[in-house]
């Protein structure tokens, strides 16, 4: 009897799948514990094994396309069982998801098929309208640009390690791409030439955008390019309702219209000249086809009779402030106004992101307290003479986090809406600064760690975070997280909440102040940390009796070795 296998929920956030690659096919005999397909979560893309044997009879969802948890994935059965019966049972679920033409072929056909061939099909239902057909090759792949990281919604392509016309094959590094973590490299999968580049290096894109098309020398790229949905039905139908007065202003319209769709522009180029109010039209485009991209406009100049009547028209603007009666006095400053916009990365506009939903959506407080450090700095440096060791002091704060978490296990959880998860393991997220913005990579069952343990992660994760170097995986699953900015001499500050975390701890520089102790001024070092608090899940004084442990640990770091 066939079974009808549905898009998993991988992951406990997981709404949504993206086939990343099919290891089966149509016909293929299946037995429990086959690997069928790696699927894309919202957290990695992870191996889908088959819990039961048979033939696969069909596929719903091809390579490359996402569809949301229980959606029909994939039917096992017996070979040459009729499945019609389970296929119409789905019918309107895909029909919501991926509407067809009444021409539309049988379902096993379309599951049979190879992704490309499926665009192929697309292509052909399309351009019969207008009365030609396009064919285009079986061994022929479409790479779109991947999701490489849960976070990501679009990369910007750093550097492409191949050009157009270069043999690549499966396993080559095609790409660097930057995502909003982190720059990583992206390898092929498939063999062939490299026909067609879509997103020039610096120039960023839309998950799923077309990156690069791979596939046997001499294709016809523009027969594949053709296939995947473009704006001529749209730029069609703007052309038609358009109605010139005269025969002159058809002519002006319809340039327009062609114009606006081959002049060939990257959105970046198009936003920067709009920006500067330059026309597209006057810029000549360097790259494929014409294609203008940033560069371009950044080294446009406008022509000499242009800057000849913008310089005449400041000259006259201010000769008429001047001429004209003012209290000012004589000896105004003359310049020129000026600006630079630079485009914001992957990884500053996430931050700007999560860290907006994180401070709208979360009822911060924050809550303070003064350590004296005197005898963490005694211990320190007692331990840092011993020999190949070396701790700071911000080692020994994400030592003492930890620990006190494991004794207040309510700061230690993630609000979920209806519940409130409490997390038995303790990872603590420590925030490194780099050029482009912060990252925060992940120590792992931090409690576990000794204080030299911890020393060590924390400089190689910091070392790679800022030569971008860090996986997606090291960045990842954080419930607690501290900031310093104590090294940079800032004495105290508050930080917004890391969600899903519950608080933030945020640390001061250790300063020499006079400090009273057994009823004498005496010199003291100290220190000052924040706590910011997440209101729907940390109470008030269930903060407050963390910080005091917190500082108890420091005061007295032996308490920490035990």
């Amino acid at each position: 009897m066939a079974e009808v296998i549905k898009m998993p929920r991988l992951s406990d956030t997981m709404e949504e799948g993206t086939v990343a690659k099919w290891l089966k096919k149509v016909g293929d005999k299946i037995e429990e514990g086959d690997i069928l397909a790696e699927i894309e979560t919202d957290k990695a893309t992870m191996e889908f094994e088959s819990f039961y044997n048979g033939t696969l009879l069909h596929i719903g969802i091809a390579e490359g396309d996402g569809a949301p948890v229980d959606t029909l994935l994939a039917i096992v059965g017996d070979e040459g069982e009729d499945i019609s019966a389970l296929l119409n049972s789905s019918a309107d679920a895909q029909a919501a998801t991926a509407p067809e033409s009444d021409s539309q072929k049988s379902s096993d056909d379309a599951a049979a098929s190879t992704p490309v061939e499926q665009i192929s099909k697309t292509s052909e239902q399309k351009v019969a309208a207008g009365g030609t057909t396009q064919e285009i090759p079986k061994d022929v792949e479409i790479i779109k640009m991947p999701r490489l990281s849960d976070t990501m919604e679009e990369g910007t392509v750093a550097t492409w390690l191949k050009k157009v016309g270069d043999k690549v094959e499966e396993g080559d590094i095609l790409a660097e791409i930057e995502t909003d973590k982190a720059t990583m490299e992206f390898e092929s999968f498939y063999n062939g030439t490299l026909l067609y580049i879509g997103i020039k290096e610096g120039e960023s894109a839309l998950v799923d955008t077309v990156l690069a098309v791979i596939g046997p020398e001499g294709t016809d790229v523009n027969a594949v390019l053709d296939a995947k949905p473009t704006s001529e039905k749209s730029t069609e139908s703007t052309k038609a309702t358009l109605a010139p007065e005269s025969k002159n202003e058809t002519t002006t319209v319809t340039t327009s219209v062609v114009e606006s769709k081959r002049i060939f522009a990257s959105p970046l180029a198009k936003k920067i000249a709009s920006d500067k109010g330059i026309n597209l039209a006057d810029v000549t485009g360097s790259g494929d086809h014409g294609r203008i991209v940033k560069k371009d406009i950044e080294n446009y100049k406008p022509s000499q009779s242009s800057a000849t009547n913008a310089l005449a028209d400041t000259t006259s603007t201010k000769v008429s402030a001047t001429s004209s009666p003012a209290l000012a006095p004589i000896n105004l400053p003359v310049g020129v106004e000026g600006s630079d916009e630079v485009k914001n990365s992957q990884m500053r506009k996430t931050i700007a992101k999560r860290l907006a939903e994180s401070k709208f959506t979360a009822p911060h407080y924050y809550l303070m307290i003064e350590v004296d450090m005197d005898n963490a700095m005694t211990s320190r440096a007692q331990i840092n003479n011993l020999p190949d060791t070396k701790v700071s002091f911000n080692d020994m704060v994400v030592k003492a986090c930890a620990m006190a978490l494991k004794k207040h296990p309510q700061v230690n959880t993630s609000w979920n809406g209806d519940t409130t998860r409490y997390n038995h393991h303790i990872h603590v997220g420590v925030a490194v600064a780099v050029e482009d913005g912060l990252v925060v990579p992940v120590l792992k069952f931090t409690d576990q760690m000794s204080l030299t343990q911890i020393g060590a992660s924390v400089k190689d994760l910091a070392g790679r975070a800022r030569n971008k170097k860090l996986t997606p995986a090291e960045m990842d699953g954080s419930t607690f997280t501290v900031s310093n900015l104590g090294m940079f001499g800032i004495l105290e500050f508050t930080s917004i909440i890391n969600q899903p975390n519950s608080a933030i701890l945020s640390v001061g520089a250790i300063v020499e102040r006079p400090v009273v102790k057994n009823g004498e001024i005496v010199v003291g070092n100290t220190m000052k940390l924040s706590l910011a608090c997440d209101h729907r899940t940390v109470d008030g004084a269930t903060g407050a009796q963390f910080l005091q442990t917190l500082r108890t640990y420091l005061e007295n770091p032996v308490t920490m070795l035990a």
